[in-house]
């Protein structure tokens, strides 16, 4: 598949541009930012002192409330924290450079006025290799030897591993000056770090024929030369030393090494030492299985099912339907109908198809008492799945049983012998979606259509817990109803009439949590059991699909 691309300035006066940031909080209780033209949508709006943002003219069913900070999920009714917090101006870096200490730009140009010397780390790094290069006059490129500050005499004694041993898997650490390894490395230094070109000598530091150390000059080192000697730091390890980590150093393509080295020359000018990590890994799916290693669910007949569409009974037209939910008001109250937004004691406003119904009847929800046009009911209900179920569009309580609109598709079920992060006690149920590319049907947006269906098959992950099954077995039902998925936009990639998720979340990430799909989450087995009640399947349901 072949996508476009494309890269984007901020303006300064933006989020990105003034180091805004916007998180929401996710099921762990962890935050995650919001991408960056969503969050420079809500810093406009908070600016501009509004006490909400609505996200759905970009395509987002959230609105923002500035008051109690918090996102509102405009469907299920459901809330999350949200946060405000200052960052590095984009794009981010390992530090700020302030236009005060700017790099000269002729050896002529006049100096700037002076200002309060800063003591963070990134500042003493600017300030001293920019004296070093100040130092080495114009179009030298040789930094200047540095003495490594005497360690106390409490300080543990660096250790050298030995020629060939391999370093840390997720940790190499580099000492601040390269003074300490020419002293200390002799003959491994040698044999792991490329021969320095000559040429450097012209520019070497007073002293340097003296038999003391000195650094090579940057122009003389290729990539090859910065990827080996990156390697060569990292094997000296120091210990009991504070460090600064490097990020944004992933990966394990030849170029990052080579940042990574020039990174360490850099902060060895500061004499700092520089902490190389490796970022947590993406673990979606657990080891192998063997089909004898599978098993199914005690409980739970079968390990599979696939779509069945429901439809509502023949001979039972929207009015005999709405009925059954219903209670006629003859004295409407003094409000306004929340479906066509006149008032209850004027005509209905709806101007589509007209229902078989006087436009000012008006009529009462049984279960939650709110008012509307039985004219708006109808024509809702008309524009439905046409079920026989009905939603309050005020407060969403759900009347008989509600169906979706998921396209035909096959739900896997199983439990293999491996724990999720956060559940060691138990073993885990397996569940695989599949749903292939089809034509759109009456019920869906576009009928006639064809959809796609990108990421199948999707696997997802419970706890084989009372609780984890418990979860399961609504997922069922929600499966019997067509309510798991539906076709429409995605919000991660912008297609639309494709097959998306219907707002009952699942775990993607097997033996890990860097997306918030994964474990452990130690809240997410009441969120879903929440969020399925939300479409109308609760304990009850299994009782009435038993019927």
């Amino acid at each position: 598949t072949i996508r476009p691309v494309r890269r984007s300035y901020y303006d300064p006066s933006s989020a990105p541009g003034k180091g805004v940031v916007w998180e929401w909080e996710n099921d762990s209780g962890s935050w995650t930012p919001y991408d960056m033209d969503v969050g420079i949508t809500i810093q406009r709006a908070y600016e501009k002192q509004h006490p909400w943002v609505d996200l759905s003219a970009i395509g987002f069913c959230y609105v923002i409330d500035f008051a109690t900070m918090g996102q509102i999920n405009r469907q299920t009714q459901r809330k999350r924290r949200v946060r405000r917090r200052l960052d590095m101006v984009y794009p981010l870096v390992s530090g700020t450079l302030p236009k005060s200490q700017s790099w000269p730009t002729s050896p002529g140009a006049a100096a700037p006025p002076p200002v309060p010397a800063c003591a963070c780390p990134q500042c003493l790094l600017v300030m001293s290799v920019k004296a070093t290069v100040s130092a080495a006059g114009p179009g030298a490129a040789t930094l200047q030897p540095r003495k490594a500050p005497p360690a106390p005499p409490t300080a543990p004694k660096a250790l050298v591993p030995a020629p060939g041993a391999k370093a840390p898997d997720g940790m190499a650490t580099v000492r601040g000056s390269l003074k300490p390894l020419a002293a200390q490395g002799g003959r491994r230094q040698a044999a792991s770090t490329p021969a320095l070109s000559s040429a450097g000598s012209t520019t070497s530091p007073p002293g340097a024929g003296s038999g003391k150390a000195s650094r090579p000059g940057l122009g003389t080192l290729n990539r090859s030369h910065l990827q080996r000697l990156a390697i060569a730091q990292s094997r000296v390890l120091i210990a009991g030393v504070p460090t600064v980590p490097v990020k944004n150093l992933t990966g394990s393509s030849p170029v990052n090494p080579a940042l990574a080295g020039i990174t360490g020359i850099l902060m060895s000018a500061a004499g700092l030492p520089v902490c190389l990590t490796r970022p947590p890994k993406l673990v979606l799916h657990p080891p192998p299985v063997s089909k004898s290693e599978i098993q199914s669910i005690p409980g739970i007949s079968h390990t599979c099912r696939k779509t069945t569409k429901k439809q509502a009974k023949k001979g039972k037209t929207p009015e005999e339907v709405l009925k059954k939910y219903l209670q006629k008001v003859r004295h409407p109250p003094d409000e306004d109908c929340t479906i066509c937004m006149e008032r209850l004691s004027a005509p209905s406003g709806y101007k589509g198809p007209q229902p078989a119904v006087k436009p000012d009847l008006v009529g009462k929800l049984v279960k939650c008492g709110h008012v509307f046009h039985l004219h708006c009911l109808v024509a809702m209900y008309n524009n439905g799945n046409k079920d026989g179920s009905l939603q309050c569009p005020t407060c969403k309580t759900i009347y008989g049983v509600k169906t979706g609109t998921q396209p035909p598709g096959k739900m896997e079920y199983h439990i293999i012998p491996h724990a999720l992060p956060g559940h060691p006690d138990c073993k885990t149920i397996r569940i695989i979606y599949n749903i292939p590319p089809g034509v759109q049907g009456p019920e869906h947006p576009n009928p006639g259509k064809s959809f796609t269906a990108r990421g199948f098959p999707r696997h997802c992950y419970l706890p084989d817990s009372e609780k984890g099954r418990k979860v399961l077995k609504l997922l069922l039902v929600a499966w019997d109803r067509r309510l798991i998925f539906a076709i429409g936009t995605s919000s991660t990639t912008g297609e639309s009439d494709t097959v998306i998720w219907n707002e009952i979340h699942h775990k993607t990430e097997f033996g890990s949590n860097l997306t918030g799909h994964g474990y452990p989450d130690i809240n997410y087995l009441d969120n879903v059991l929440a969020e399925l009640a939300a479409q109308g399947i609760t304990e009850e349901s299994l009782a009435q699909e038993k019927d």
